[in-house]
């Protein structure tokens, strides 16, 4: 498995000086472990998600029933990877005209203003309670313990996952959404990503045998 480890990991494009616990609009991309294409199949366009898919997007939408601070804008979940806009918003007033804890302003439709640094190089790298790294140790490890489960109820032939194998690969791509412009840029390349599936680049090289393309 060590031919693995680096193979298939996405070049992060975190800002180092960015406080992901603070107000924003931000879009995701988490990717299976090797780019395995467990989640479903794409059929004339659209996802057909197997039972894997099926967790994945229980799961998901469970994150945003028991997090207050947190809304999902918009998502699709792909073969072997999900998109996902989040707005994360810790004011408890709502969206519209919300100040959050450091000042703020966050507006619907992706327009978030960026805050200062909280953080500075000297200090510890420490994962925030309400942030984004928060929510998706969360996310991934609820994921594994229900996977697993299906494994054990389904007596299937695979290795289970843990720790030392996770579903997930480690490490995600996010990205700030800093503007309108851009919002809708990423949404419809979310809306669009399974008519797309033929190039897209998280799409292995050799798809699975079981997999329908246009």
């Amino acid at each position: 498995m060590d031919k693995y480890r680096n193979k298939y990991r996405i070049k992060s494009h975190r800002m180092p000086d960015w406080d992901y616990s603070g107000n924003g609009v931000y879009f995701l991309t988490i990717v299976t472990q090797n780019r395995v294409c467990n989640l479903g199949v794409i059929n004339n366009g659209k996802i057909k998600l197997s039972d894997f898919g099926k967790i994945v997007e229980t799961e998901l939408l469970k994150s945003f029933e028991i997090r207050d601070e947190l809304i999902l804008d918009e998502y699709i979940i792909m073969p072997n990877h999900l998109h996902v806009i989040i707005v994360l918003n810790k004011s408890g007033y709502g969206l519209h005209g919300a100040h959050g804890t450091h000042g703020t302003h966050v507006e619907t439709h992706g327009r978030a203003s960026l805050q200062s640094p909280q953080q500075s190089p000297q200090q510890k790298l420490i994962r925030l309670p309400k942030s984004i790294s928060s929510f998706l140790a969360g996310f991934k490890s609820s994921v594994n313990t229900k996977i697993d489960n299906y494994i054990d109820d389904y007596q299937l032939d695979m290795p289970k996952y843990n720790r030392n194998n996770h579903f997930f690969q480690s490490n995600y791509h996010d990205r700030v959404i800093r503007n309108k412009k851009e919002y809708e840029r990423i949404k419809n390349y979310i809306i669009n990503n399974p008519k797309n599936w033929k190039n897209d680049i998280i799409k292995p090289k050799k798809s699975n045998k079981n997999e329908q393309m246009d």
